[in-house]
């Protein structure tokens, strides 16, 4: 496989499980926060990155980008075990839970800008990928909001 083909379809299989781990946070998110709007927004985060598995599966049909189950990996089940301990000391789950929402976001933006730096990308790939980073600021920006409204 070409270098350049093989750095693209890493780029999305990393993107790929970045969004599975979080669809599996915004879950166990959902499940520990106690407020039914919070719960709600949560709700709507795991459609939206849903929607982003679908685009980017859908994106580039010739490479082989795994399963349509989402599993996430070995460090988000860490993560997820870890807001659990913190939901659990935590005098406020939903405060809690939104700090790792705004932890989580931002490491997704940091995995997108990195995608988006590759000078190989088709410009189709980089269009979704880059609507996708801004979504995810515009969440992060509302999650911030909510946090500080907490």
């Amino acid at each position: 496989m070409n270098t350049d083909i093989k750095k693209i379809e890493d780029h999305l299989k990393d993107l790929i499980s970045k969004n599975e781990d979080a669809i599996k946070g915004f879950e166990k998110a959902s499940e520990n926060s106690k407020d039914v709007g919070i719960k709600s927004y949560f709700e709507k985060k795991i459609i939206d990155r849903m929607q982003f598995l679908k685009e980017l599966r859908a994106s580039v049909p010739e490479l082989e980008l795994g399963s349509v189950h989402i599993e996430g990996s070995a460090a988000g089940t860490l993560h997820r075990t870890w807001m659990d301990v913190k939901a659990f000391f935590a005098e406020d789950n939903d405060e809690a839970m939104l700090e790792e929402a705004i932890r989580g976001d931002k490491a997704a933006i940091n995995d997108y800008d990195n995608a988006l730096a590759d000078v190989m990308m088709p410009h189709r790939l980089k269009e979704i990928i880059r609507v996708q980073k801004e979504q995810l600021q515009n969440d992060l920006e509302t999650t911030e909001v909510l946090e500080d409204y907490r």
